[in-house]
């Protein structure tokens, strides 16, 4: 029976600071980007990804709180539950990669996130990941063309762009084909040395991005369409969960003002 290569462990990282205060409940979060994928070496910043349930009565007045909370101490995002839904109906590949993380690597993990994570393949249909995945490789090789490489923080930049575009067309075509989003590369190493040659020369993108459109347009195992029923029932969950009954009765409101029928009465 075949062995499955282990992948290399994870590099340690610090306990994660307090969590910024946010108006809700935090139902999942994690390490996320180049920790996450292999590429973190020391001195790499610590990115947290993460999402909240803003208690349900907040909704219901004339102002919508805010549905995303980004900080710099720690690097931590959070998306309100219902943003979160609609980013990975439409497979934006940074929230998405929330529900794919190595057990390893979440922080805050709740009853309602553990749902969420079981729910991840309903959020996938192959047009999303097409759009959402090539559209942001095709950022990253937009980056690189206008990069001057001859700066060496300039040419750190240019890698770095170059290494999430390699990413992003596998994860891609890994995606449509077997259904599953592999965060952590099995192979970062050979990711970052091909990231470092198109650093140089980013016409050898091209080809990369030209492989990834054509595998892509090609019969794959997601569906046409992602089913949204399932994010649709576990939101109204987490709207159950979070709501807080008044405490008071309403108050009487008085007699009710008798009606004119439609007319005006006299102004005077």
């Amino acid at each position: 029976m075949p062995t499955v290569p282990a992948f290399p462990a994870f590099p340690a990282v610090p306990a994660v600071p307090a969590v910024p205060a946010v108006p809700g409940t935090v139902l999942l979060s994690g390490i996320v980007g180049s920790t996450a994928y292999g590429f973190a070496h020391a001195g790499s910043d610590i990115d947290r990804l993460g999402l909240f349930a803003t208690p349900t009565e907040e909704l219901h007045g004339l102002e919508r709180p805010a549905e995303s909370h980004v900080g710099t101490a720690p690097d931590l995002t959070l998306h309100e539950a219902a943003k979160w839904c609609r980013l990975a109906l439409s497979c934006n590949p940074t929230a998405s990669e929330l529900v794919w993380l190595s057990q390893e690597l979440y922080e805050v993990r709740t009853p309602l996130g553990d749902e969420l994570v079981g729910l991840r393949t309903a959020f996938l249909s192959a047009p999303a990941v097409r759009k959402a995945y090539l559209g942001y490789a095709d950022q990253q090789f937009r980056k690189l063309l206008t990069r001057d490489t001859t700066d060496p923080a300039t040419r750190r930049r240019a890698a770095k762009h170059a290494r999430h575009l390699v990413r992003l067309v596998e994860q891609a075509v890994r995606l449509h084909e077997t259904g599953r989003n592999l965060i952590r590369l099995p192979d970062p190493e050979r990711v970052r040395e091909l990231g470092e040659r198109i650093a140089d020369r980013p016409t050898l993108a091209e080809g990369l991005l030209a492989g990834a459109a054509d595998r892509l347009a090609r019969p794959g195992v997601l569906p046409a369409a992602p089913d949204p029923r399932p994010a649709e029932s576990w939101l109204r969950r987490v709207r159950a969960a979070h709501y807080t009954p008044p405490r008071e009765p309403l108050r009487n409101p008085g007699t009710p003002v008798q009606s004119t029928g439609g007319a005006l009465g006299p102004t005077g």
